[in-house]
């Protein structure tokens, strides 16, 4: 975590700050899908996650690590992940914490991609979704057992 306590210093410089060629300190955009590996030792223990770095794009890169720096710095986290979209996060989020056979209970009050995720998609996994009108703050009591992870 940085040093100041003001979240205006740290959005502008957790994660980064200059280009050791460059001296830029602005951060890069690496507009690339591949990385270079220093040879065939490398790319195995970057493969089986023995040594940290960038592998594929899809996976991580380093703009999103500079991102996903700062998100941790202004949240007090250890780390964080940046994902493509909401629905992904939420999907990302259910499936830390629920598997085959839990539940979790959530509010009737959904964005529609979220609901068929919820109703559709996680149903199909195995993960049951209890929805509850959020009016009743108690129907949340009541549709939680055991087997709840998430609300």
């Amino acid at each position: 975590m940085q040093n100041s306590k003001h979240s205006e210093t740290i959005s502008l410089h957790s994660g980064w700050r200059a280009d050791d060629t460059t001296g830029s300190v602005a951060v890069p955009i690496h507009q690339t899908t591949n990385y270079l590996f220093k040879d065939t030792d490398q790319a195995a223990n970057l493969f089986s996650l023995s040594e940290l770095g960038n592998i594929y794009t899809r996976i991580m890169n380093p703009t999103n690590d500079i991102l996903e720096k700062r998100i941790a710095a202004l949240e007090g986290g250890v780390a964080a992940l940046a994902l493509s979209s909401g629905q992904t996060a939420s999907a990302f989020a259910i499936q830390n914490v629920a598997k085959v056979g839990d539940n979790e209970v959530s509010s009737t009050d959904l964005y529609g991609g979220t609901w068929n995720l919820f109703s559709k998609t996680l149903k199909d996994m195995g993960i049951e979704v209890r929805f509850v009108d959020p009016s009743n703050p108690s129907a949340f009591a009541d549709a939680t057992d055991s087997k709840t992870g998430a609300y």
